[in-house]
């Protein structure tokens, strides 16, 4: 077998209609592919049945175990030349057997976003302080920050998908900058033959129901709603997202025109149907996908300033950014009703795409980046001492704990086997 291999340690099985980590993942699958590699999605996650089908894109699939040695002698067999982790939780469960098998593979973390700033703006959320983009310091340095930087420090690369993250990395955890790849999404040419002002209606809101700042948002949209309805009495909100709990469908309220729809089957068809995107965020971390899927099917969005963080840089946003509920409706309800200013808003989605997320050229840049660490490996973890020192002692306490887990695992099935039976 001549091509490089990649194996991807999944947190979940991609799922790129229910998530925009789901669309991320397949997007760097694809990269991968197009360079000639080998790649193998391993997970020891369920397989839902909304996931995406790997072998269209020629990559295998392998079902792994959480605290197994077999998982050892499995990837020491196949002696990837990469292996890129899905969220550095899978870093810190797999990561040192990464290294003790194949110590020569190119270890990549992606973040997907920064999990402790999402947590810590949840925590200031639930304190009172909700959409708070500056946090303070006792605010941020969280025990979820030490170990997502410590997984940093681990890798090789690890691929940020803000600007904003990136400097929050760099600036207050003192991040070097070279463990950090800015690597956003990558987005397609926007759809420029969607409908237009006339043949759009109703407002849509989109996000997978699991993700709290989403549901977050849904409550908020809740209170916001009467107050549009009111001004554009023929109006509707359709809310869609997998895996709507009970609580979410107890809300449907079609007399007010408050839909919750629920899966989409073709999130880009019902977000070009719409005339209005609504993304009224809290708190939150990353990039959001709704918010770009939204520019590239042309439909003008209002959020908040911590929805459009990282996203259009010094461009004008398309649509609003609007921090409070007055200010919310207000956008939202002059948005849907005068065409000249939606029309100067799509256009701003469409030029914010091309300048800030084109597929060809942040997806060479980023493999550039990824190729020439490769290809300097051994000099760069020379340079990372602080990587070193932390493989040292967390691997330590990681592999204890997980040949423990293991140890005790077996000698429960022993015991549960060498039960003796009954007397006839």
């Amino acid at each position: 077998m001549n091509e490089p291999l990649l194996i991807v340690i999944g947190y979940v099985w991609p799922e790129p209609n229910s998530s925009a980590a789901g669309s991320r993942m397949l997007s760097l699958i694809r990269m991968y592919r197009q360079q000639g590699w080998q790649v193998i999605f391993a997970s020891a996650a369920e397989k839902s049945p909304h996931r995406f089908d790997l072998s269209v894109l020629g990559v295998a699939e392998q079902l792994i175990a959480l605290n197994d040695s077999s998982f050892d002698a499995w990837i020491a067999q196949l002696q990837p030349k990469a292996v890129l982790f899905d969220r550095f939780m899978l870093e810190e469960q797999f990561g040192w057997r990464v290294e003790q098998a194949c110590p020569d593979a190119m270890r990549i973390l992606d973040m997907e976003d920064l999990h402790a700033l999402r947590d810590a703006r949840q925590a200031a959320f639930k304190a009172g302080q909700g959409g708070v983009l500056q946090l303070a310091p006792h605010q941020l340095n969280t025990e979820l920050a030490k170990r997502e930087v410590a997984a940093i420090y681990r890798c090789d690369l690890s691929l940020v998908i803000s600007e904003a993250e990136q400097q929050l990395l760099t600036a207050h955890y003192q991040l070097p900058a070279e463990l950090l790849c800015y690597c956003p999404f990558f987005a397609q040419a926007p759809n420029r033959s969607s409908p237009g002002f006339p043949q759009r209606q109703h407002f849509i809101a989109i996000g997978n129901f699991r993700h709290a700042p989403n549901w977050q948002s849904v409550l908020w949209l809740r209170e916001l709603w009467p107050a549009i309805r009111a001004q554009l009495p023929g109006s509707e909100l359709h809310i869609y997202g997998a895996y709507p709990p009970p609580k979410a469908t107890a809300l449907h309220q079609p007399k007010a025109g408050f839909h919750i729809k629920g899966w989409a089957e073709d999130a880009a068809l019902v977000m070009q149907q719409a005339r209005v995107c609504l993304a009224p965020l809290a708190f939150g971390a990353g990039l959001k996908g709704k918010l770009l899927d939204a520019m590239q099917q042309g439909t003008p969005s209002v959020t908040t300033p911590i929805g459009a963080e990282g996203m259009h840089g010094d461009l004008p946003w398309p649509g609003f950014i609007a921090k409070d509920e007055t200010a919310l409706v207000d956008a939202a309800v002059a948005l849907y009703q005068d065409e000249t200013l939606w029309q100067q808003a799509q256009q701003q989605g469409f030029v914010c795409l091309a300048q800030r997320f084109d597929a060809a050229t942040e997806q060479a840049r980023v493999w550039a980046e990824l190729e020439q660490r490769r290809e300097h490996l051994t000099r760069f973890r020379e340079r990372n001492f602080t990587g070193q020192m932390l493989r040292h002692h967390a691997h330590r306490s990681t592999k204890f704990m997980g040949q423990w887990i293991e140890a005790k695992t077996r000698l429960q099935q022993l015991s549960s086997n060498n039960t003796l039976a009954p007397n006839d």
